[in-house]
Protein backbone atom coordinates (compact mmCIF):
# COMPACT_ATOMS: atom_id res chain seq x y z
CA UNK A 1 0.00 0.00 0.00
CA UNK A 2 1.17 3.47 -0.85
CA UNK A 3 2.09 5.73 1.96
CA UNK A 4 0.86 9.05 0.47
CA UNK A 5 2.62 12.50 1.92
CA UNK A 6 6.24 11.90 1.21
CA UNK A 7 8.36 13.39 -0.11
CA UNK A 8 6.09 16.59 0.01
CA UNK A 9 6.80 19.73 -2.29
CA UNK A 10 4.77 22.86 -1.46
CA UNK A 11 4.46 26.27 -2.86
CA UNK A 12 3.04 29.14 -2.16
CA UNK A 13 1.47 30.02 -5.06
CA UNK A 14 1.48 28.33 -8.38
CA UNK A 15 -0.28 27.51 -12.06
CA UNK A 16 -1.39 24.16 -11.18
CA UNK A 17 -0.53 21.17 -8.46
CA UNK A 18 -0.87 18.63 -11.14
CA UNK A 19 1.51 19.86 -13.55
CA UNK A 20 3.61 20.02 -11.17
CA UNK A 21 3.30 16.49 -10.31
CA UNK A 22 3.07 15.38 -13.59
CA UNK A 23 6.66 16.51 -14.51
CA UNK A 24 7.86 14.69 -10.93
CA UNK A 25 6.23 11.30 -12.51
CA UNK A 26 7.26 11.67 -15.92
CA UNK A 27 11.09 12.20 -14.19
CA UNK A 28 10.73 9.30 -12.01
CA UNK A 29 9.57 10.52 -8.83
CA UNK A 30 8.38 8.48 -6.47
CA UNK A 31 5.01 6.47 -5.58
CA UNK A 32 3.26 8.86 -2.76
CA UNK A 33 5.22 12.30 -3.52
CA UNK A 34 2.51 15.30 -2.95
CA UNK A 35 2.62 18.27 -4.14
CA UNK A 36 0.59 21.06 -2.61
CA UNK A 37 -0.04 25.07 -2.92
CA UNK A 38 -1.49 27.42 -1.12
CA UNK A 39 -2.90 29.07 -4.30
CA UNK A 40 -3.15 27.86 -7.89
CA UNK A 41 -4.23 30.35 -10.69
CA UNK A 42 -4.25 27.75 -13.43
CA UNK A 43 -5.75 24.69 -11.71
CA UNK A 44 -8.49 22.66 -13.73
CA UNK A 45 -10.79 19.95 -13.57
CA UNK A 46 -11.92 17.88 -16.48
CA UNK A 47 -12.54 19.37 -19.56
CA UNK A 48 -9.85 21.91 -19.10
CA UNK A 49 -12.32 23.78 -16.98
CA UNK A 50 -10.52 26.51 -15.02
CA UNK A 51 -10.55 26.29 -11.10
CA UNK A 52 -9.50 28.66 -8.38
CA UNK A 53 -9.51 29.64 -4.76
CA UNK A 54 -8.43 32.43 -2.32
CA UNK A 55 -5.05 31.58 -0.47
CA UNK A 56 -5.52 29.07 2.49
CA UNK A 57 -8.95 28.59 1.56
CA UNK A 58 -8.66 25.05 -0.07
CA UNK A 59 -6.73 22.01 -0.07
CA UNK A 60 -5.03 22.02 -3.59
CA UNK A 61 -3.31 19.04 -3.50
CA UNK A 62 -2.02 16.67 -6.21
CA UNK A 63 -0.38 13.23 -5.35
CA UNK A 64 1.98 10.54 -7.85
CA UNK A 65 1.01 6.71 -7.74
CA UNK A 66 3.05 4.23 -9.49
CA UNK A 67 3.15 1.69 -10.79
CA UNK A 68 -0.08 1.22 -12.04
CA UNK A 69 -2.00 -1.90 -12.44
CA UNK A 70 -5.04 -4.38 -12.07
CA UNK A 71 -5.54 -3.43 -8.75
CA UNK A 72 -5.82 0.08 -9.67
CA UNK A 73 -8.68 -0.26 -12.56
CA UNK A 74 -11.67 1.73 -10.33
CA UNK A 75 -9.43 4.19 -9.03
CA UNK A 76 -11.48 6.97 -10.13
CA UNK A 77 -14.00 5.34 -8.37
CA UNK A 78 -12.00 5.14 -5.34
CA UNK A 79 -10.56 8.10 -5.09
CA UNK A 80 -13.60 10.17 -4.52
CA UNK A 81 -14.44 7.58 -1.38
CA UNK A 82 -11.26 8.85 0.12
CA UNK A 83 -12.38 12.33 -0.53
CA UNK A 84 -15.54 11.73 1.40
CA UNK A 85 -13.92 10.05 4.36
CA UNK A 86 -11.15 12.67 4.66
CA UNK A 87 -13.95 15.33 4.31
CA UNK A 88 -15.81 13.47 7.24
CA UNK A 89 -13.58 12.75 9.80
CA UNK A 90 -13.00 16.33 10.39
CA UNK A 91 -16.31 17.70 9.90
CA UNK A 92 -19.55 16.79 10.73
CA UNK A 93 -20.99 16.78 7.46
CA UNK A 94 -22.13 13.96 4.96
CA UNK A 95 -20.68 13.52 1.45
CA UNK A 96 -21.63 11.94 -1.47
CA UNK A 97 -20.50 11.21 -5.04
CA UNK A 98 -21.74 13.35 -7.80
CA UNK A 99 -20.36 10.96 -10.88
CA UNK A 100 -17.33 11.38 -12.14
CA UNK A 101 -15.40 13.61 -10.05
CA UNK A 102 -17.58 15.75 -7.86
CA UNK A 103 -17.93 15.62 -4.56
CA UNK A 104 -21.30 16.79 -2.58
CA UNK A 105 -22.21 18.16 0.42
CA UNK A 106 -26.37 18.80 0.33
CA UNK A 107 -26.03 18.49 -3.49
CA UNK A 108 -23.40 21.21 -3.25
CA UNK A 109 -20.46 20.71 -4.65
CA UNK A 110 -17.42 20.86 -1.97
CA UNK A 111 -14.83 18.83 -4.11
CA UNK A 112 -13.15 18.00 -7.56
CA UNK A 113 -11.05 15.46 -8.33
CA UNK A 114 -8.89 15.43 -11.86
CA UNK A 115 -6.62 11.90 -12.49
CA UNK A 116 -4.65 12.10 -15.01
CA UNK A 117 -2.29 8.75 -15.89
CA UNK A 118 0.10 7.41 -18.17
CA UNK A 119 -0.45 3.80 -17.64
CA UNK A 120 1.55 1.53 -16.73
CA UNK A 121 3.65 3.89 -15.53
CA UNK A 122 2.11 6.47 -13.24
CA UNK A 123 -1.05 8.11 -12.44
CA UNK A 124 -1.43 12.05 -10.65
CA UNK A 125 -4.30 12.47 -8.55
CA UNK A 126 -5.45 16.02 -8.72
CA UNK A 127 -7.78 16.90 -5.77
CA UNK A 128 -9.40 20.20 -4.84
CA UNK A 129 -11.34 20.77 -1.45
CA UNK A 130 -13.44 23.99 -0.82
CA UNK A 131 -12.59 24.79 3.15
CA UNK A 132 -13.22 28.60 3.71
CA UNK A 133 -14.12 30.04 0.79
CA UNK A 134 -16.88 32.94 1.32
CA UNK A 135 -19.89 32.65 -0.47
CA UNK A 136 -19.56 35.49 -2.32
CA UNK A 137 -16.14 34.56 -3.52
CA UNK A 138 -17.44 31.67 -6.06
CA UNK A 139 -17.29 32.50 -9.94
CA UNK A 140 -20.76 33.53 -10.90
CA UNK A 141 -20.49 31.11 -13.96
CA UNK A 142 -20.24 27.83 -11.98
CA UNK A 143 -21.81 24.96 -13.48
CA UNK A 144 -22.96 23.10 -10.25
CA UNK A 145 -23.49 25.58 -6.48
CA UNK A 146 -20.21 25.62 -4.04
CA UNK A 147 -19.87 25.05 -0.60
CA UNK A 148 -16.86 24.83 1.91
CA UNK A 149 -16.39 22.03 4.32
CA UNK A 150 -16.37 24.92 7.10
CA UNK A 151 -15.89 23.88 10.97
CA UNK A 152 -12.78 25.82 11.17
CA UNK A 153 -10.87 22.75 9.07
CA UNK A 154 -7.48 23.90 7.53
CA UNK A 155 -5.39 22.83 4.81
CA UNK A 156 -2.86 21.13 6.69
CA UNK A 157 -5.64 18.94 8.82
CA UNK A 158 -7.61 18.01 5.75
CA UNK A 159 -3.97 16.91 3.91
CA UNK A 160 -3.44 14.36 6.48
CA UNK A 161 -6.54 13.25 6.54
CA UNK A 162 -6.92 12.78 2.76
CA UNK A 163 -3.13 11.18 2.40
CA UNK A 164 -4.25 8.44 4.61
CA UNK A 165 -7.54 7.70 3.06
CA UNK A 166 -5.67 7.95 0.23
CA UNK A 167 -3.76 4.67 0.68
CA UNK A 168 -5.90 2.51 1.74
CA UNK A 169 -8.48 3.09 -1.53
CA UNK A 170 -5.62 3.40 -3.98
CA UNK A 171 -5.35 -0.24 -3.29
CA UNK A 172 -8.62 -1.19 -2.27
CA UNK A 173 -10.55 -3.69 -5.06
CA UNK A 174 -13.44 -5.30 -4.26
CA UNK A 175 -15.27 -3.08 -1.69
CA UNK A 176 -15.09 -0.27 -4.08
CA UNK A 177 -17.85 -0.70 -6.19
CA UNK A 178 -20.55 -1.32 -2.69
CA UNK A 179 -18.81 1.69 -1.07
CA UNK A 180 -19.40 4.21 -4.03
CA UNK A 181 -23.04 2.93 -4.56
CA UNK A 182 -23.72 3.91 -0.86
CA UNK A 183 -22.34 7.09 -1.74
CA UNK A 184 -23.82 7.43 -5.30
CA UNK A 185 -24.94 10.96 -5.62
CA UNK A 186 -26.78 10.34 -8.99
CA UNK A 187 -28.45 7.06 -8.98
CA UNK A 188 -32.30 7.15 -9.47
CA UNK A 189 -32.01 10.94 -10.49
CA UNK A 190 -32.63 11.96 -14.42
CA UNK A 191 -29.90 13.07 -16.23
CA UNK A 192 -28.82 14.13 -19.63
CA UNK A 193 -25.92 13.71 -21.67
CA UNK A 194 -24.23 14.69 -24.68
CA UNK A 195 -21.28 13.54 -26.50
CA UNK A 196 -20.81 10.29 -26.26
CA UNK A 197 -19.56 8.20 -29.39
CA UNK A 198 -21.79 5.72 -31.37
CA UNK A 199 -25.40 5.75 -31.03
CA UNK A 200 -25.12 6.85 -27.92
CA UNK A 201 -24.21 10.67 -28.84
CA UNK A 202 -26.80 12.12 -26.65
CA UNK A 203 -29.65 11.24 -24.69
CA UNK A 204 -31.49 11.48 -21.47
CA UNK A 205 -32.52 9.03 -19.04
CA UNK A 206 -32.32 7.85 -14.47
CA UNK A 207 -28.99 7.09 -13.65
CA UNK A 208 -28.96 3.37 -12.66
CA UNK A 209 -25.42 3.14 -10.57
CA UNK A 210 -22.27 2.18 -12.04
CA UNK A 211 -21.13 -0.66 -13.81
CA UNK A 212 -18.05 -3.10 -12.84
CA UNK A 213 -15.52 -0.58 -15.10
CA UNK A 214 -16.56 2.39 -13.37
CA UNK A 215 -18.85 4.06 -16.26
CA UNK A 216 -22.15 5.25 -15.29
CA UNK A 217 -25.14 3.39 -16.40
CA UNK A 218 -28.15 4.83 -17.66
CA UNK A 219 -32.28 3.79 -18.18
CA UNK A 220 -33.29 5.24 -21.15
CA UNK A 221 -36.23 7.02 -22.16
CA UNK A 222 -37.01 4.19 -25.27
CA UNK A 223 -36.51 1.64 -22.78
CA UNK A 224 -32.95 0.33 -22.73
CA UNK A 225 -29.99 1.03 -21.14
CA UNK A 226 -26.08 2.66 -21.86
CA UNK A 227 -23.27 2.50 -20.44
CA UNK A 228 -21.49 6.39 -20.20
CA UNK A 229 -17.70 6.35 -19.59
CA UNK A 230 -16.65 9.57 -18.01
CA UNK A 231 -14.46 10.24 -20.83
CA UNK A 232 -17.23 10.60 -23.47
CA UNK A 233 -19.72 12.72 -22.00
CA UNK A 234 -21.17 15.66 -20.48
CA UNK A 235 -23.44 15.23 -18.78
CA UNK A 236 -26.24 17.61 -16.91
CA UNK A 237 -28.77 16.75 -14.50
CA UNK A 238 -32.16 17.70 -15.18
Amino acid sequence: MTAFGRPRRHFRLLGSTNDVARELATAGGRSGTVVTADEQTAGRGRAGRRWSAPSRAALLASAILRPLDETHALLPLAVPLAVCEAIESLAPVDCAVKWPNDIWIEERKVAGILIEARPPEWAVIGVGINLSIPEDAFPDDLRWPATSVGHGVGPEAMLDALCGRLGRWAAARDEVLDAFTARDGLRGRRVGWDGAGGTTASGEGVAAGVDERGNLLVETDAGGSVSLGAGEVQLLLS
